[in-house]
């Protein structure tokens, strides 16, 4: 028996790139500074544009082109301050979109947790669905391990480590020797200029406060 298409509502964690005023170069060249730093992660990545601090007009079609040049996709605008900001993002292609709470859902069933022996190799990708994901060696550069849960990182993390893919905000990263690329918890990241250098090679554990990323430098 033949089936139909469905469409359900559902919720995915976006990057979200908040703009401080129309100045849209600006804006396209902060975006590929942070593309150049970890290709991999941002290649094909969806991005919503906020604009709630801007005033006055944007040129949406330039943003959006200076978007997918870099090689990100420009789904959608939010923070419009009134109807004529939505149409000119309309007109330019990009869907108006407007945050709100998702209702609330059953969390996935947790599976075991998946442990790896071996070192993570560069251009190696290790992904643990609805698991912890425990690495009992080194991620190196160029690697990228991702869990839906918490990842514990045994050894040094060269490499990306994406924490809550699925958008858990309870989410941890822990890693014994910090030298990351990229650390990421729902959709939360920061790259290795926005880690101080008196916290590399320190033992530490990212976490989530007032949807904010944060540290700290564990002694034990």
């Amino acid at each position: 028996m033949s089936q139909s298409p469905d469409l359900k509502g559902s919720s995915f964690t976006l990057s979200v790139l908040h703009l401080s005023d129309n100045d849209v170069s600006k804006a396209v060249q902060f975006l590929q500074q942070k593309v150049s730093q970890a290709p991999t992660f941002f290649a094909s990545a969806p991005v919503v544009i906020n604009v709630s601090q801007v005033d006055g007009d944007i040129n949406f079609i330039d943003l959006k082109l200076g978007v997918e040049e870099i090689g990100m996709i420009p789904v959608g605008v939010t923070g419009c301050q009134d109807k004529r900001l939505q149409n000119l993002a309309s007109e330019a292609g990009f869907a108006v979109m407007t945050a709100s709470k998702a209702p609330s859902q059953a969390p996935a069933k947790m599976e075991p947790t998946q442990i790896v022996r071996n070192p993570v190799r560069s251009g190696q990708q290790i992904y643990a669905k609805n698991s912890d994901l425990v690495i009992l060696s080194h991620v190196s550069a160029g690697a990228e391990v991702i869990a839906d849960g918490t990842i514990h990182i045994h050894g040094t993390l060269r490499g990306r480590a994406i924490a809550g893919a699925s958008g858990s905000r309870d989410a941890k990263i822990l890693c014994n020797d910090l030298q990351a690329e990229l650390v990421s918890i729902a959709g939360n990241y920061w790259l290795s200029d926005q880690i101080e250098r008196e916290y590399w090679g320190k033992k530490v554990l990212f976490g989530m406060t007032d949807d904010q990323l944060d540290f700290e430098i564990l002694t034990i």
